[in-house]
């Protein structure tokens, strides 16, 4: 039985009773999700996508290199030598990996010369903030709280949602604060990790790339301990549209962005290529709600293709107040984790009385997202269809309010009747990441902007001019693909598989054969049995929030926390050993 369908009959206690005004209204909605969801369901699944570094397209595959990456000045520093050891590996130098590097800092666990090295195949420090810089880019989640370590460097972030440029900068900062520049292998790719026994070290092979014209160096490393903080939302990739590699005009991925195509810089964009040019971008996911009003400000005609509306709610930026900052914010030591857990609080239903919501976004009023986060205020619910479908209904319910206010919030700016019933999001607030802006849904206004809405079914071909969409050929000079990541779902969550690196435990075994063979198995999701000293940022069988640094940052003091009781005498390696 369905949550829709048992609530439309009324049933309560196995007794029939007429349906209330409400009980009907969900039904109609959830009816209303189905057939939505209907429309864009397909039988490859996932495989209608291929990361851009594994396509067989050579056109693709470039597009997934790394155009920010100043390879003279890399190439000029003194290299790792082949075989050298250290203490604490650390794969991934975004903020997940800057924060195992500093917790274990002040922790008093690493001090040495050697104790600690980055690899990442960025060109520099900043993770997602490295990668990722097209026009418009800022985070989603409030900066006072995703930002890490402001009470540690004393920074003050210049708006509430900081954007990408301020992001990659503060990456910089904690990495000088705590003198980590040096500590650093970029370019590069760890290809296996294995564990010897005898040794008790973790063997890594690592390949750095050097540029252009240059011969990539394999590196044979060791390490007492691996720490994997590799991201979530890592490849790129794009949908196997037909044709899509014969588009002859220029084209590129938001997570790579061409400026020289565009015109601008990331801290200026003022894309002036693209005035006098037709302009298409597919996607409408987080990235393009950002993107898409920079494109329309210049592109002589911007067509938006869109396959599924995103939820698009109020943004609400300000600049930060020196003194709110100072009385309101960072008001006492630990502020910011209390900020970071009240915050979560909102997101997982369990705001107590009177308690003062210090975020106060459009984030805050969703507590029906709990629905993915969980919440202490449920309880367990019975793994029987029945029960399943009252919590489903309960949320359901709860969270009537929000997508209403979602709709009607399109209606009150979308001047197109038509348009704005294709920009309205008919699925539940956690069907897909909520998105935020102040600007999105405006530019639809613009007679410069076309939405083409594809009803569920997406782009059907490509040629080398146009795109082809519900029979209908738009010719395009430009295309920009904010068509997203690979899952981190992949592997079934396997830290190998969302790496990319093989990892072999004792005797040999693979973590991915593991993980296919017995299901997620670790420790708080931070270990697992068979694998000593391997550490990994949490995904499965772990505490998860939408603010990202929260739960890097309490599993960080986690790890950092088990590592010290290894090395203060209960041995020289610790390993998942309550995990299967």
């Amino acid at each position: 039985m369905t949550a829709s369908t048992e609530t439309a009959n009324g049933t309560t206690n196995g007794t029939q009773t007429a349906p209330s005004a409400e009980d009907l209204k969900l039904f109609e909605l959830s009816q209303k999700y189905s057939a939505e969801a209907a429309k864009r369901m397909r039988s490859d699944g996932l495989n209608q996508f291929v990361p851009l570094q594994d396509s067989l397209s050579e056109r693709f595959r470039s597009l997934a290199e790394d155009p920010w990456v100043d390879h003279a000045a890399l190439n000029a520093k003194e290299p790792v030598k082949d075989g050298s050891k250290f203490k604490f590996l650390i794969l991934g130098a975004g903020y997940g990996g800057l924060l195992f590097a500093v917790r274990l800092i002040e922790a008093g666990l690493a001090s040495g010369p050697d104790d600690i090295r980055f690899v990442d195949a960025a060109g520099g420090f900043g993770g997602t903030w490295w990668w990722n810089r097209y026009p418009g880019l800022r985070c989603d989640i409030e900066s006072y709280i995703y930002m890490p370590l402001l009470e540690e460097t004393g920074y003050i972030p210049k708006a509430k949602y900081s954007p990408g440029a301020e992001l990659l900068e503060h990456a910089d900062r904690i990495a000088t604060k705590w003198e980590l520049h040096d500590k650093a292998i970029f370019r590069a790719h760890v290809k296996t990790t294995k564990w010897d026994d005898e040794a008790e070290l973790w063997n890594v092979q690592v390949i750095e790339g050097r540029g252009p014209g240059e011969q990539s160096r394999e590196l044979n490393l060791q390490s007492q301990y691996v720490l994997i903080a590799s991201g979530i939302l890592t490849n790129p990739h794009v949908p196997k549209i037909p044709g899509l590699d014969s588009f002859e005009g220029p084209l590129f991925h938001t997570a790579r962005w061409d400026y020289q195509v565009s015109g601008g810089t990331p801290e200026d964009p003022t894309l002036k290529g693209l005035e006098g040019k037709r302009v298409g971008i597919l996607g409408t996911g987080a990235t393009a709600i950002q993107v898409v009003p920079h494109l329309a400000k210049y592109a002589k005609d911007l067509y938006v293709f869109q396959r599924t509306p995103s939820s698009v709610s109020w943004r609400g930026q300000r600049a930060t107040d020196p003194e709110e900052w100072k009385t309101k914010i960072a008001r006492g030591k630990g502020w910011q984790r209390e900020r970071m857990l009240n915050f979560d609080s909102y997101l997982t239903d369990a705001v107590k009385e009177g308690q003062e919501d210090m975020v106060a976004d459009g984030w805050t009023a969703l507590r029906s997202f709990s629905a993915v986060l969980g919440s202490p205020s449920y309880p367990i619910v019975e793994p029987i269809p029945e029960k399943i479908a009252q919590h489903v209904g309960r949320l359901l319910k709860m969270d009537i309010p929000n997508t209403e206010r979602v709709r009607a919030r399109v209606d009150s700016i979308v001047q197109n009747p038509e348009t704005a019933a294709k920009l309205k999001a008919w699925y539940p607030t956690w069907c897909k990441r909520p998105t935020f802006s102040d600007d999105y849904l405006q530019t639809f206004n613009l007679p410069n902007v076309h939405l083409i809405d594809t009803d569920g079914a997406g782009v059907s071909s490509a040629t080398p001019t146009s795109l082809t969409a519900s029979g209908t050929s738009y010719p395009l000079d430009i295309l920009v693909l904010s068509t997203g990541y690979e899952t981190p779902s992949i592997g079934a969550g396997s830290p190998a598989v969302r790496t990319g690196v093989a990892i072999y435990g004792r005797a040999g075994r693979s973590l991915d054969e593991k993980w296919k063979t017995q299901g997620a198995s670790t420790l708080h999701g931070v270990a697992s049995n068979g694998f000593p000293n391997m550490f990994f940022a949490p995904l499965s069988q772990a505490a998860q929030a939408v603010n990202n640094v929260c739960t890097l940052d309490v599993a960080i003091e986690q790890v950092v926390y088990l590592v010290g009781q290894a090395e203060g005498g209960l041995g020289r390696k610790v390993e998942g050993r309550w995990s299967r």
